[in-house]
């Protein structure tokens, strides 16, 4: 029998489907992301690999710091942080530029509480072991000379300004401006100063940060701590500035 018009079935083409394609890796830098957490955007994945590596170098130390841990804390690709600092070295010299920049504001902003330049000099050294204190392992790699690249602009523009902020704060106290040419020639009497200065707040911070002052720490009268030691220590080898 013969079917009517509105009895036939309309067939229609069977619509040909693309084959699904394999799942595909998301990218590294959303992976690990916490929620709600937007993903990064062009141009700031250097600063967040900085960032990352601070985090990495302050909790596990250096021995912790490779590319690898930095770009898993990140949640980026291995290859990001080689991508932006070629490797290790630059990407720890671009860290410890960062310190330096932290350091110098630091002991900046600590001299301009004090007026008398004796009391400004205690002040910034103050300043130096706190920081050391408070970032250990950032001030660790600051002086780590061997792993780092010196040459590098930013690392050396930020210790350069921290050493001439020191020669000037000790000039300072010597009635003596020690700025551009004047720094680049120092007397022996000028340099013996600096690296006296510098030795001694260095050393102490050292000694510090490695756990060896805790026996003198424990001799003290008690209430007397890190601040009281080493302002009497300032004070044992400068002229006494007024007021103090």
């Amino acid at each position: 029998m013969t079917r009517t018009p509105r009895e036939t079935k309309t067939i229609r083409p069977a619509i040909r489907r693309k084959p699904a394609k394999a799942a595909t890796e998301r990218p590294a830098s959303r992976r690990g992301r916490p929620a709600g957490e937007s993903p990064y955007h062009h141009g700031d994945l250097h600063d967040a690999l900085l960032g990352a590596a601070e985090r990495v170098l302050e909790r596990d130390g250096m021995p912790g710091l490779t590319l690898r841990a930095v770009a898993r804390e990140a949640g980026v690709s291995h290859a990001a942080p080689t991508h932006h600092f070629g490797d290790l070295t630059g990407l720890l010299s671009e860290l410890a530029a960062i310190g330096f920049r932290r350091f110098n504001a630091a002991m900046i902003a600590a001299g301009k509480t004090e007026t008398h330049p004796l009391m400004q000099a205690m002040a910034r050294a103050k300043a130096y072991v706190h920081y050391a204190q408070a970032r250990p392992g950032m001030y660790g790699l600051m002086f780590r000379t061997e792993r780092l690249d010196m040459s590098r602009p930013s690392l050396h523009e930020a210790a350069t300004a921290s050493f001439e902020g020191l020669a000037n704060a000790v000039g300072a106290g010597r009635n003596e401006r020690l700025t551009g040419d004047q720094l680049e020639a120092l007397s022996l009497e000028q340099a013996a100063a600096i690296a006296r200065a510098w030795s001694m707040v260095h050393g102490f911070t050292t000694l510090l940060l490695d756990g060896r002052l805790h026996d003198i720490l424990h001799r003290l009268p008690e209430g007397t701590g890190v601040d009281q030691l080493l302002h009497a220590m300032l004070l044992s080898t400068v002229a006494r500035p007024p007021g103090a």
